[in-house]
């Protein structure tokens, strides 16, 4: 998907000529992972504005701030219902007619453990919009936030093109979109650093905070785009790695490299910018840059 990512980055970068100033949220990492996820989902483009209000609604119930619990589960399920109506029209006209998309392929998969019921793939296909939208955008705009706080890696980026692997594994220790994991039970007495945590406790796994462990990483509060032992946490482990994590890594890659050549001299007009307020996600609501001009984009490969 890399080459079809770069156009769709190219587009969105090609809207801001003309103009000195955007939001990098709302005008670029807001509608790339949602047009990447509706494209392997097999939405049509039409309805890609529709599924950023379902996303941004879900996430919002996540935050405290925005009302009780009852409320906020209320609201979810509400948002879920739409959602899973969509989504059933969508499936249900995949299952007549197969197309080269994800859906389809849970729809017609014939791996040992096929088929996937009509309620798990709607499930499934829920949980990758969200998870497979905001959480990118978060990585897209703490990454160049990062960038514009330390200018001289920006700059090292634009002659090594190279670093933005590191650096992206960089950005997703140092400024994780997200920052810990709630709803987790032990199942059994856990022994940690002589703690004993018994068995049914409800856990918080603080992600962020392990990813800046002084015992685990080396000098863990400094920016080390070029950092080669980096075990971070940014995706999770174990059975419960982010199986989005490609995914996540080629848009951030793709993103953050169209941004820093073709920008000519980006600069914050806000720092620290506003922040949503919600404990798991973390990242801008808006990032407002400013700029002298862009660079004209890069020819692709068969053009």
């Amino acid at each position: 998907m890399r080459p079809w990512l770069t156009e769709v980055a190219t587009g969105l970068i090609d809207k801001f000529a003309g103009k000195n100033q955007v939001d990098i949220v709302d005008d670029f990492a807001y509608p790339l992972p949602v047009t990447a996820i509706c494209q392997l989902l097999g939405v049509p483009i039409e309805d890609q504005p529709r599924f950023h209000q379902w996303a941004d609604a879900i996430v919002q119930t996540i935050d405290p701030t925005t009302g009780t619990y009852e409320q906020r589960a209320r609201k979810k399920d509400e948002v879920t219902a739409e959602l899973g109506e969509y989504f059933g029209r969508l499936v249900d006209s995949r299952a007549g007619q197969p197309g080269d998309d994800l859906l389809s392929g849970l729809l017609t998969d014939h791996g040992p453990h096929a088929p996937m019921s009509r309620e798990d793939v709607l499930a499934t296909a829920n949980l990758l919009l969200v998870a497979g939208h905001e959480t990118t955008v978060n990585l897209i705009t703490n990454g160049m936030l990062t960038l514009l706080r330390y200018p001289d890696v920006l700059d090292r980026l634009n002659h090594e093109p190279g670093l933005i692997v590191t650096l992206v594994e960089e950005l997703l220790r140092y400024e994780p979109p997200v920052q810990m994991r709630t709803n987790r039970t032990a199942a059994a007495d856990i022994d940690i650093a002589g703690t004993t945590i018994p068995k049914g406790s409800p856990l918080a796994l603080m992600l962020a905070a392990g990813s800046r462990d002084p015992s685990r990483f080396a000098d863990p509060d400094r920016f080390d785009p070029g950092r080669t032992d980096n075990a971070h946490l940014g995706f999770f482990g174990g059975i419960h790695y982010c199986f989005g994590a490609p995914l996540a890594r080629t848009e951030a890659q793709v993103a953050l490299s169209e941004l820093a050549r073709r920008l000519i001299n980006p600069r914050l007009v806000a720092d620290p910018p506003p922040y949503r307020p919600n404990p798991e996600l973390r990242g801008p609501r808006h990032l407002i840059i400013e700029y002298d001009a862009i660079a004209p984009a890069r020819q692709q490969a068969g053009a």
